[in-house]
């Protein structure tokens, strides 16, 4: 009890000697979004200094951090960025303990940050922590988390990144996005042309818009053939093998039914095989292609990333 009124008395006194007004209060709030009487002890703390107050609302959202470390982080956020030419963009997933703090502003805002912070520092999300905050040097990524962890009251973690940037595949094309509604799926794709002026077309940008929703929807696992990996091919048509052998096939039937099972693995896992999601009539590939003939122009899919918060990542 005894240290406790000591410590009013001392809060007292700190608050006497240093004038704290509303206005300067109000400043620091602006600057930080913590609460009202978070920003004024802070200030008297550290007698008026607005830097050391910014520090030490820091301070405090660190050891907030550090307290809810560990705690599961199954909810969240995919979130996107692409520059304003369409040439660089990034797809990132942002997590924390719940849907709630997922949808609070400030948990975006995080995440429009960090995803900028890829964009600009080219480099994975396991590597941001440490950096200078793109949009302020003054604090790095990690006091960006911890003022947010803070705020929400939440631990937060940085799931998987991907960044694309055209020239990279090819010299002309476009980087798309796609953001499910509720944002807990995202996809980004990139399209590639031959000519710059196709990039601004109409037609191009709506062809990437349906890739991506495509991409969403039926989840598949490569652009086409060629980049299914051996050892996936190997593992499918061993599955279907038993299979057919299992149901008492001879050996040359089984073959011809993994051919025809192996088929239709690539209709569902390679994109420009599945059946456009607008026209089951239509392959995507056909989709691509007749875009690609109205126009007198070579586009091609080079790539895409689909996240989904939740789901298990190898």
């Amino acid at each position: 009890m005894k240290k406790s009124v000591k410590q009013t008395l001392h809060q007292m006194f700190r608050e006497v000697k240093v004038s704290i007004s509303a206005a300067l209060v109000k400043e620091l709030r602006d600057k930080t979004n913590a609460p009202m009487m978070d920003c004024k002890k802070a200030l008297i703390e550290s007698d008026g200094d607005m830097n050391k107050a910014m520090d030490y609302l820091r301070q405090k959202g660190l050891a907030t951090a550090r307290k809810r470390a560990g705690r599961a982080t199954s909810e969240g956020q995919i979130i996107s960025y692409i520059e304003a030419d369409g040439k660089l963009g990034v797809l990132l997933e942002l997590n924390c303990e719940t849907d709630f703090a997922a949808n609070t502003d400030a948990f975006k805002g995080l995440g429009q940050g960090l995803a900028q912070q890829v964009a600009a520092a080219n480099t994975g999300s396991d590597d941001l922590l440490p950096q200078s905050y793109v949009n302020d040097r003054n604090i790095t990524v990690q006091d960006l988390v911890n003022e947010t962890v803070a705020k929400v009251g939440e631990s937060i973690s940085i799931g998987r990144s991907a960044r694309f940037q055209v020239g990279e595949k090819a010299p002309e094309g476009q980087i798309i996005s796609y953001i499910h509604a509720g944002g807990k799926l995202g996809v980004m794709l990139e399209l590639n042309c031959t000519s710059p002026g196709t990039c601004s077309n109409d037609a191009f940008k709506e062809l990437g818009k349906n890739l991506a929703m495509q991409i969403a929807a039926a989840n598949p696992g490569f652009v086409c053939r060629d980049e299914v990996t051996a050892d996936v091919l190997d593992r499918e048509r061993a599955i279907y093998l038993a299979q057919a052998i299992d149901s008492g096939k001879p050996e040359k039937v089984a073959e011809k039914m993994v051919d025809g099972k192996m088929k239709k693995f690539y209709s569902e896992f390679c994109l420009l095989e599945q059946p456009f999601i607008k026209d089951g009539d239509v392959s995507v590939q056909d989709l691509v292609k007749q875009l690609a003939a109205k126009l007198g122009e070579n586009i091609t899919v080079a790539r895409f990333a689909r996240f989904q918060v939740g789901e298990s990542v190898a």
